[in-house]
């Protein structure tokens, strides 16, 4: 799997499969028995496939899917590659965080402007705020890169679960 050289930090899969829904769970259901390299966990339609707890890093991807029933004999699979949900969710309120840090500050920059006061110290809060967001989109781009790997492994993995021929 090629990924894009685009801003993307959870890349996504889509494709249909000539296979009835529970076929293919069933398929990774059996996996998780037959090997012990990652950790499958199914819930209803959707698998979550994984590290251990011990071979991950802070980055560390991992590929959910959703498969739909399309057809007695067909499915959709949707799935997407990111980091542990926790580390997601720290990255996404941070940046929220710092967005919305940065309109407050520009708020109080424009007012103060208006009043003829100075500008000087949200000015400099402003710079730091850039740095921050340029700092978290810089981690976020290296942990993509170093998964980078394990994300096309994963991918693998849930081919030849699929396709076990």
């Amino acid at each position: 799997m090629k990924l894009p050289n685009e801003i993307i930090l959870r890349p996504r899969i889509r494709f249909t499969l000539d296979l009835p829904q529970q076929e293919v769970i069933n398929r990774f259901k059996e996996a998780i028995h037959l090997q012990d390299e990652y950790l499958i966990v199914p819930i209803d339609n959707h698998l979550f496939i994984r590290l251990p707890q011990g071979k991950q890093f802070f980055w560390s991807p991992q590929l959910h899917l959703e498969i739909f029933d399309i057809s007695d004999n067909e499915c959709f699979i949707k799935g997407f590659f990111g980091p542990n949900p926790t580390v997601w969710t720290l990255f996404m309120f941070l940046h929220v965080v710092i967005g919305m840090t940065f309109l407050a500050n520009l708020i109080w920059m424009y007012s103060n402007y208006i009043l003829d006061n100075r500008i000087a110290p949200q000015m400099g809060v402003a710079a730091i705020l850039i740095v921050l967001w340029l700092a978290l989109y810089a981690g976020g781009t290296i942990g993509k890169r170093k998964g980078k790997r394990e994300i096309q492994r994963l991918y693998a993995f849930m081919l030849k679960v699929i396709y076990p021929y």
